[in-house]
């Protein structure tokens, strides 16, 4: 891991970095804040979020940018690297009273030039739908706090959905709403229907349709973040009991599960094709999950502090063939490799299949992602080959190249996978960047019995349509929750009992749901460097640049190597050997 040195050095605030690719360099005119620059005092606020929208407008600026500080919110032009920020006119700016706004997200399928659709949430739970082009403000839903009184930890449109989005309080409690419909004057009445293991679907009872359509209930303390695989079809959900929950979004079923080391889960994101999840949370560890196999392949450790986000680099992260000479395929498939884009899921499985066949030129795998923490750091990181094929020989016999002990779980499977008979424990891990894996299990299988699930899953819940589907993925984000109060004594009593035993974290180290460093390999950052003087809590990457935002206030822009103009980017011999000198403190 790149170490900072001592005393002065180590406060000292980065503006550049170098990677494999070359100078990644801070944009100081392409900082974006309130518009007296002023740096925010954040103490007891929340965090300081950003949300993109490109509006499709023939300028060739259609990019806009939203972002919360204190209790004002504001929605700029991004100009990215092309152009300086200019603070002094925000297209909308709004100050609120009793209350901040906690999150955002942009509904990019309705975006034009002319309007745009953008939900944010609220620390006392309301949810507002605002308009910040035509300055308007539609509808504010649970605006009596007659749902839920918690503050709003995310929200999100339903991916495809003009109307359907998504909301995850702070009580553990996610809901999901119509714009089309009222919240109504009176407390929702619910009926179940559905519940499992720590987590309970209902309704909402009543003789005209109202919001919220569903309710999920699900483990103990709050659900802080919600991501939906590229393809829509999943939610992985993260909560403070320390799950990372993966739901079928279409069956409604919990596809698999994952437990922190310790502490609460903060973050999650998906990998551009689906196939890996990332958590980053309390226990200052950024962990890799595999969607196919449900385990632990790998956990990275750079982090002095809590992680705070996460995300993958689709613009880095690549597929390609490993000899550089010949590629199979069309320039236009080329470029889908190394440019993930919305379609990104399906070309991208397809290729990476290719990595598991009997094919003489096999594909080689780097995925990038990135995360920030409360430790004011930035540290990137590279998912190699070694780590996501081990055993490349034996690559059609995976499932039988190690053999664990009776008394030891397989390296980073998780309590949903199947124990395959006969594997041994690992020995110690050293810290490095690219470590062998000692235990890996079929990945084929599981994602056809997933595809199996999502088709008879249509047809049996065809009448819940996109909002059931959503609160199952909820509910399974809190597997250790216990408090079932609304569900009848009976079976919650049961479901409790369930509950307890299983997740008991004392209980759940060393076994598949969270093995011990010594059982997975263990990351380190390609780079780690402190970019901030305030906790970081936005990572954002775009495809000429990178984008970060601290608890002060400040949106930052890092070029890319190449990406910049000459007039905005002049880069000297002397500031990329500065920049060398700036990767090795």
């Amino acid at each position: 891991m790149a170490t900072e040195g001592g005393g002065k050095e180590m406060n000292e605030i980065k503006t550049q970095f170098t990677t494999r690719e070359g100078l990644y360099k801070l944009l100081p005119h392409s900082e974006y804040s309130r518009p007296n620059r002023v740096p925010f005092n954040s103490q007891g606020s929340n965090p300081v979020r950003v949300s993109f929208v490109n509006l499709n407008d023939q300028s060739g600026n259609g990019d806009r940018l939203c972002f919360n500080v204190g209790r004002e919110l504001y929605f700029y032009i991004y100009k990215g690297v092309r152009k300086a920020a200019d603070l002094s006119k925000p297209i909308d700016k709004r100050i609120y009273k009793g209350t901040q706004p906690t999150c955002h997200d942009f509904n990019h399928l309705t975006a034009t030039a002319e309007s745009v659709s953008l939900l944010v949430g609220f620390s006392a739970g309301q949810v507002q739908l605002i308009d910040p082009i035509k300055k308007e403000t539609s509808k504010l839903f649970n605006e009596e706090r007659l749902i839920d009184k918690s503050r709003v930890t995310c929200v999100k449109w339903v991916p495809g959905s003009e109307s359907l989005f998504l909301v995850a309080h702070s009580s553990g409690n996610m809901y999901l709403y119509n714009v089309e419909h009222t919240c109504g004057t009176t407390a929702p009445h619910y009926q179940l229907l559905k519940q499992g293991e720590s987590f309970a679907v209902h309704t909402c009872k009543s003789k005209s349709t109202r919001n919220p359509l569903l309710k999920w209930t699900v483990g103990e303390g709050a659900l802080n973040e919600f991501a939906f695989s590229p393809d829509g079809k999943f939610l992985a959900c993260v909560s403070q009991d320390g799950f990372l929950r993966v739901f079928n979004f279409d069956s409604v079923e919990l596809h698999g599960t994952m437990k922190s080391y310790f502490g609460g889960l903060l973050c999650v994101c998906w990998s551009p094709d689906g196939k890996y999840i990332v958590t980053g949370g309390e226990d200052d560890l950024v962990t890799v999950w595999s969607f196919a196999d449900c385990r632990v392949i790998a956990r990275g450790h750079g982090h002095k502090s809590w992680v705070s986000v996460v995300a993958f680099d689709p613009y880095t992260t690549s597929v390609e063939e490993s000899d550089p000479v010949e590629f199979s395929g069309s320039d236009e498939d080329f470029q889908d490799l190394l440019h993930f884009g919305r379609d990104r899921a399906n070309s991208t499985q397809s290729r990476l299949s290719k990595r598991n066949s009997t094919e003489s030129r096999p594909v080689s795998v780097t995925y990038r992602f990135g995360s920030v923490g409360q430790d004011t750091q930035l540290c990137l990181w590279d998912l190699t080959e070694d780590i996501l094929f081990p055993h490349q020989p034996l690559s059609r016999a995976r499932t039988h190249t190690n053999v664990m002990n009776a008394t030891s779980p397989p390296a980073g499977s998780t309590g949903n996978s199947v124990t395959t008979p006969g594997n041994s424990a690992p020995p110690p891990l050293p810290r490095s960047n690219s470590l062998p894996h000692s235990a890996v299990s079929n990945a084929g299988s599981k994602s056809s019995v997933a595809d199996g699930a999502i088709a008879s899953g249509v047809s049996k819940f065809a009448t819940l349509s996109l909002h059931d589907r959503k609160d199952r993925h909820h509910e399974k984000d809190h597997k250790r929750n216990h408090s079932m109060g609304h569900i009848s004594s009976k079976s919650s009593d049961k479901l409790n009992l369930v509950t307890k035993t299983k997740t008991d974290p004392a209980k759940t180290l060393g076994t598949p749901l969270c093995p011990r460093m010594e059982d997975v390999p263990l990351l380190e950052p390609l780079i780690c460097k402190k970019i901030a003087h305030e906790r970081l809590t936005v990572l954002i990457f775009l495809e000429d640049c990178i984008v970060t935002a601290c608890q002060e206030g400040f949106v930052c822009t890092w070029g890319r190597p190449g990406k910049v103009p000459a007039e905005h980017f002049s880069c000297s011999q002397e500031d990329r050997m500065q920049g060398v000198l700036q990767d090795q403190d």
